[in-house]
């Protein structure tokens, strides 16, 4: 069966892809701001809410909530892509399973159970000191009903559930690596590489849909990883996209060559979506499933859109990017804690509605930077806590030279930031 053999680095090797590793970035900055909002739109359940509640803040934050979480699935798959072309499949997994599994450990011990205390004080289900809580966390044990997210089960991962899926999506790709380097696999992977024009636009939303229709009310999303199928169907083909079309030229340059059609397709995708979200009754009909398709062909539109601009407007050298590149993942890790630990207390003090978010931006951001610089970056210890290599001594250096040093949880580092 033939096989792919992994990327050899040479003089040879192609041009840096500074605007996946860009994307990675502003992707996360994205989802920082995403939970900022969630503290403040109406109508949305979340751990921790404010007083200072806004109805118009749903609709900014449908436009990206259809896509954030794909986009960071789709660049993890051309992470794995570019990383499998240098290493071989066992090292490759070794990896993955270092770099995923010790955080979300961490994460979970550590990181999350202030959220699980500050949403159980929020919802009167507890009241006692944090030291107390935490002694009862770690029993293991259910506690009263909605006390905090997973609570019925006695701990919770909340925003690192991307850790674990990642983990397990990339040691199935290695699974199946025989068959997506075998003969088939292989002309599979050429025809989505050739796609263009309207079979690019509409022939991916296809699968996406019928994944909706078939699953979304059976399997609603819980990122429990165990019952999560729908959440799986639309992030494992978002994945599996990535990996496919990681290194292809031709169709990199389709995505930047028809950007201004993507943008006018994404405003009419999401005007369809919006109009039939308000008119669709939640039952199998055809009009549910026209809204289904309206809403994965929304979904992917702005995945195009996002990505062909990038590619026109980020693959640069930026001079921020190798910083950024390096603190994404404690930024990650970090981000949900501060903001709902900060909100909830912030939310006591009647600041306002201009200068509560404000601060409550403001604080994520500068918690998130200050650990990371003046904390973490520092400490042999703390480093592979937060997905970073253990290494200390000239990591700035290193860095700088290359903008890969810690590249993170998608690896768009020193191998994947290499492609077409």
């Amino acid at each position: 069966m033939p096989t792919s053999p992994p990327f050899s680095a040479t003089s040879a090797d192609p041009p840096r892809r500074h605007d996946i590793d860009a994307l990675r970035v502003l992707a996360f900055g994205l989802l920082i701001l995403y939970h900022v909002g969630m503290f403040y739109v109406a109508d949305w359940g979340w751990h921790v809410k404010s007083g200072y509640l806004s109805e118009w803040l749903q609709w900014p934050m449908r436009v990206v909530n259809q896509w954030r979480m794909p986009l960071l699935f789709l660049i993890s798959g051309m992470a794995a892509h570019f990383l499998l072309r240098r290493t071989t499949p066992g090292a490759f997994a070794r990896g993955r399973i270092h770099r995923l599994l010790l955080p979300l450990a961490f994460g979970m011990a550590v990181v999350v159970p202030p959220q699980a205390y500050v949403q159980a004080l929020s919802n009167g289900a507890f009241e006692g000191g944090y030291l107390d809580f935490v002694v009862h966390y770690f029993t293991f044990q259910p506690w009263p009903a909605g006390a905090f997210d997973g609570s019925h089960v006695g701990i919770t991962w909340n925003h690192l559930w991307y850790l674990p899926y990642l983990l397990v999506y990339s040691l199935l790709l290695v699974a199946l690596l025989p068959v997506l380097r075998s003969r088939a696999g292989l002309a599979f992977q050429r025809r989505i590489q050739g796609l263009r024009g309207l079979r690019l636009w509409v022939l991916p939303a296809i699968p996406l849909t019928l994944a909706t229709w078939a699953l979304s009310g059976a399997f609603p999303t819980t990122h429990d990883l165990v019952t999560d199928w729908h959440t799986h169907a639309q992030s494992l083909a978002m994945f599996l996209v990535g990996y496919w079309i990681g290194t292809d030229s031709g169709l990199w340059a389709e995505l930047r060559r028809l950007r201004w059609v993507w943008l006018a397709a994404a405003v009419a995708t999401f005007t369809a979506y919006a109009v039939l979200m308000h008119t669709t009754e939640p039952v199998p009909s055809f009009d549910r499933a026209m809204y289904d398709f309206a809403q994965r062909l929304n979904q992917w539109t702005w995945l195009l859109l996002v990505l062909g601009w990038g590619h026109h407007l980020l693959n640069r050298p930026f001079r921020w990017l190798p910083w950024a590149t390096s603190s994404v993942y404690p930024w990650y890790v970090l981000h949900q804690t501060i903001t709902v630990v900060a909100g909830f207390w912030l939310a006591r003090l009647s600041l306002g509605p201009v200068v509560e978010p404000v601060l409550l931006v403001a604080v994520t951001a500068g918690g998130c930077v200050l650990l990371t610089d003046a904390v973490i970056r520092r400490s042999r210890l703390l480093r592979p806590l937060f997905g970073m290599p253990a290494v200390v001594a000239g990591h700035r250096a290193k860095e700088n030279r290359t903008g890969a040093e810690d590249a993170g949880p998608v690896e768009t580092g020193i191998a994947a930031g290499r492609g077409a």
